[in-house]
C-alpha cells in the first residue's frame, strides 16, 4: 500500500518515507553511512592503511578500557590528518598496551577552508573554549597573541592540544589545527604574509566594513578584553593587508567575537558554501 509518512533514525532523528516505504536516495545514502561509521574516533600521530597496525598512546589506551570500556574486537574510525579516515578493529586492549588495526578507508583525506585565527590572550579557561570552538569551526591554524591587554596567564600548549585533538573528533574533521607559537603582535604583523588578508574584528568602529570577501585563504584577528591599545589600533590599520570589519552594535566577549567571525567568513567565503574561496 503507497504512503507518506515519517520514520526514526536510530539517534531518535526522524527521516522522511516516500510513497513506496523507502527514504529519498539522499535519506537512504545518509543512513547507509551514518550505519557503517563506528560511533567513536581517534586522532593517531603514526600513518594509516588498511592491515597497518596502529600502536595507541598510554592516554588512548586509557580512554578506550576505562571511559569507554571498550573490548578487544570493537570498531572505532582513526584519522591522522594525512591519510584520510579508516575504520579500524582493535586487536589488542590490555593494561599496558593497545592495538588498533585499520581496515579500509572511509574518507579520502580533504582540505577544509584555509582560514586562521589570531586571537590575544585571555583567562585560560575561556581561551580554550576558544580554542575548542575554532576547532569546530574549520580554523586550520591558531596563533596566539600577547597584546598590551591581554590578561591571560602563561598558555598551556600541551593542554591545548589536547583541546583541540578532542573537538576535533567529536566534530568529525579528518585534521587538527596547528597551534603556534605565542608571540607578539608587531612579531605576527612583520612576518605576515600579504597575500592574506588579516580581517581585523574592530569594536565601536562604525566606519569599519561589514562584510568577509571570498578568498581562498584569509584570516581573522581577535583583540583581548577592552580591544587592542591606541597604538596597536593605529599600527594595525597602516597595514595594506588588514581588513577592519564590524561584528555589529554590541560589544562581544573575546572568544563569542571569534566564533562570530568565524562563522561569518565560513558561510561567506568558507567550506560552509561547498567549496572554499569560490
Amino acid at each position: 500500500m503507497a504512503f507518506t509518512g515519517k520514520c526514526s533514525h536510530a539517534n531518535g532523528s526522524e527521516y522522511q518515507l516516500t510513497r513506496n516505504g523507502r527514504g529519498n536516495k539522499h535519506e537512504v545514502d545518509e543512513m547507509k553511512n551514518s550505519a557503517a561509521r563506528p560511533r567513536y574516533r581517534l586522532f593517531v600521530e603514526g600513518p594509516l592503511g588498511a592491515g597497518q597496525d596502529v600502536v595507541l598512546s598510554d592516554d588512548q589506551l586509557h580512554y578506550l578500557r576505562n571511559v569507554l570500556r571498550l573490548r578487544a574486537g570493537d570498531g572505532l574510525a582513526l584519522f591522522n590528518g594525512r591519510d584520510g579516515e579508516f575504520s579500524a578493529r582493535i586487536e589488542v586492549l590490555e593494561r599496558r598496551r593497545a592495538v588498533m588495526r585499520p581496515l579500509s578507508r572511509l574518507r579520502q583525506q580533504q582540505e577544509g577552508a584555509d582560514i586562521w585565527l589570531c586571537a590575544a590572550l585571555i583567562r585560560r579557561s575561556r581561551f580554550e573554549w576558544l580554542a575548542e570552538k575554532a576547532t569546530e569551526l574549520g580554523v586550520r591554524r591558531l596563533l596566539p597573541l600577547r597584546s598590551e591587554r591581554s590578561t591571560g596567564d602563561r598558555l598551556r600548549t600541551d593542554r591545548l592540544q589536547a583541546i583541540m585533538r578532542e573537538a576535533a573528533e567529536q566534530c568529525e574533521r579528518l585534521d587538527v589545527p596547528e597551534i603556534a607559537p605565542v608571540q607578539t603582535l608587531t612579531a605576527l604583523l612583520a612576518s605576515w604574509d600579504e597575500n592574506r588578508p588579516l580581517y581585523y574584528c574592530a569594536e565601536r568602529d562604525r566606519d569599519a566594513g561589514h562584510g568577509f570577501l571570498p578568498s581562498r585563504s584569509a584570516a581573522v584577528l581577535i583583540g583581548p578584553e577592552g580591544g587592542f591599545s591606541r597604538a596597536e589600533d593605529d599600527m594595525l590599520r597602516q597595514q595594506k593587508f588588514v581588513k577592519p570589519v564590524s561584528l555589529g552594535p554590541r560589544i562581544l566577549r573575546a572568544e563569542t567575537a571569534a566564533v562570530a567571525a568565524l562563522s561569518l567568513w565560513q558561510a561567506r567565503a568558507g567550506d560552509w558554501r561547498g567549496k572554499p574561496g569560490a
